[in-house]
């Protein structure tokens, strides 16, 4: 190779980090042919130990991660989405798991779904899930534990942190949830009710914060609502109980507003056991729209997502970039809003 093919390939390789690497550019990379490219990374015999070592290096150094089919997988009748979620005895998980499947069923694709809350390598479960995959959605995490994990993959995460390591990497998009018009709609009609105190029962430790709880807390106090902040330390029902016990000791504000439906219907089970009113004595309110909601009483007031839109956003986005290499390169956000569904605790 002349010095200036080496400069040509060192452009190219700079080019292709910028954007989901093909078979081409190893093959241009390695200076062989697509053919050769395919042997050096299924492990086929008939080209030299140099040559495949050459390869495997371009490939490495692009982040190439070839088709599973190119790899030798069967391919069956139907492509496989990758969906990932963070715990499915989170009631949330299984209805978002749910929508996902119904709908990417609907267009032929299969699921491959897996949790990571008890993952012991993270990372390593994430690759695994790649190799089985052609795109990968869900709820995945802080980015250094996946961005590098599916490099090279067509990603969709859902309700990302803001301002991520993920932020601009080809190939990864969002769908995004916005409960902002959904939690304004609630204070106003907490203020028309005269609520004059209210608590956030939020899901982080004392000592931190969390977009969503400073949302509701500024939200309400715009409203023209005192507004305290209660950090629950978690999002189960026992942490929600041990907090309303705790609510209930010191006395009861006019509201309560849960970090979400969890949260809200431990509170609501510990406040009609103890004898309280609701929404006579207090109001509460949840976020998520889960299905629980509706299996209570007095049915929880919530700000709801339609799960199965947020599934529909996804896997279009997915297939989309799947199916259209120029789009997908380009990372597409999509909205998803909350909106305010008041029921009989509020």
């Amino acid at each position: 190779m002349t010095a200036d093919q080496g400069e040509r390939v060192e452009e190219r390789i700079r080019r292709t980090r910028r954007r989901a690497a093909t078979i081409e550019d190893v093959a241009t990379a390695a200076s062989v042919s697509r053919q050769t490219v395919t042997r050096a990374m299924n492990d086929m015999e008939g080209i030299s130990a140099a040559t495949k070592a050459r390869v495997l290096a371009a490939a490495k150094e692009l982040n190439y991660r070839p088709s599973r089919f190119g790899r030798g997988l069967a391919r069956a009748t139907h492509d496989t989405l990758g969906l990932v979620v963070s715990d499915l005895a989170n009631p949330y998980y299984p209805e978002f798991a749910a929508a996902t499947v119904r709908y990417a069923g609907e267009l032929g694709w299969n699921v491959v779904l897996v949790d990571t809350v008890h993952a012991t390598d993270h990372q390593r479960l994430l690759v695994d899930l790649a190799s089985q995959v052609d795109a990968v959605i869900g709820y995945l995490g802080p980015t250094d534990l996946w961005v590098d994990a599916l490099a090279g993959m067509t990603v969709v995460t859902v309700d990302p942190a803001p301002n991520g390591r993920a932020a601009g990497v080809p190939g990864v998009h969002a769908v995004r949830l916005d409960p902002r018009a959904a939690v304004r709609d609630a204070a106003a009609h907490l203020a028309r009710a005269g609520t004059r105190t209210a608590v956030v029962l939020d899901a982080d430790r004392p000592g931190r914060s969390n977009e969503r709880g400073e949302l509701i807390a500024s939200t309400l106090r715009d409203a023209g609502i005192v507004v305290e902040v209660l950090h629950a330390g978690g999002q189960d029902v026992e942490t929600a109980r041990s907090a309303t016990l705790d609510l209930l000791r010191r006395g009861l504000p006019d509201a309560v507003f849960a970090w979400n439906d969890i949260l809200a219907v431990g509170a609501l089970a510990t406040l009609v056991e103890q004898g309280v009113s609701l929404p006579g004595d207090v109001r509460l309110l949840g976020v998520d729209g889960l299905s629980l909601g509706t299996f209570v009483t007095p049915q929880l007031t919530t700000m709801a997502v339609d799960m199965h839109e947020v599934a529909r956003q996804a896997v279009d986005v997915a297939v989309g970039a799947l199916r259209d290499a120029s789009a997908g390169r380009e990372s597409q956000t999509r909205w998803v809003e909350h909106v305010f569904t008041p029921r009989g605790t509020a």
